[in-house]
């Protein structure tokens, strides 16, 4: 069986979608990325998307583990246009909302859809267990690349998945085992 260790990266304060921008996670909570650490298992690797806060969370958290490659199939969705703009402040707001309310193929100027999304992280999943069989894996990532795992262990549509919070410093355990994901905790915060 394989395990997956989903860990949101550190805050980042910013009150816009943020997605490939590359902005720094706020980890001056020692305490609590000791706690996150301790919580997650010893033997365990780790990879993290090649963003900053991201990398700078996962370093955080490594602690005597290996450490993986940054991946970028585990980055945030690309937001294109909208990058670092409020929902408020997006022109086309029928746009952004058949986005947030139909995910799918809907993808904001210059960005890519949910299924673009899924795709991606799928790849690099399947890359991971590929190389790392019956590894348990701690992959420190993003609220939307994390939701499309939880997708697919829950076997609900992405607007279902939508509707879990992925708080930031939160686990998330799914297991494999040979067939399909299934989900242990969601958004668990140690």
């Amino acid at each position: 069986m394989s395990r997956f260790f989903w860990v949101r990266h550190g805050p980042t304060h910013a009150k816009a979608m943020v997605g490939w921008s590359d902005i720094p996670a706020d980890l001056r909570d020692t305490a609590k990325i000791a706690r996150l650490s301790a919580h997650l298992p010893e033997n365990a690797l780790v990879v993290s998307s090649d963003l900053v806060r991201a990398t700078a969370t996962a370093d955080a958290i490594a602690t005597g583990r290996d450490r993986l490659p940054h991946d970028p199939d585990l980055r945030e969705i690309h937001f294109g246009t909208w990058e670092m703009q409020g929902f408020d402040h997006i022109e086309d707001q029928d746009h952004v909302r058949a986005f947030w309310d139909q995910p799918g193929d809907v993808r904001p100027p210059q960005g890519e859809s949910w299924h673009e999304v899924v795709a991606r992280v799928d790849r690099g999943v399947t890359r991971l267990m590929a190389a790392h069989p019956g590894r348990d894996i701690i992959a420190v990532a993003h609220f939307g690349a994390i939701l499309t795992q939880v997708q697919q262990a829950l076997q609900v549509g992405a607007y279902e998945a939508f509707s879990h919070k992925i708080d930031n410093l939160s686990v998330t355990d799914l297991h494999w085992d040979g067939a399909r994901w299934h989900a242990g905790t969601i958004n668990h915060i140690p």
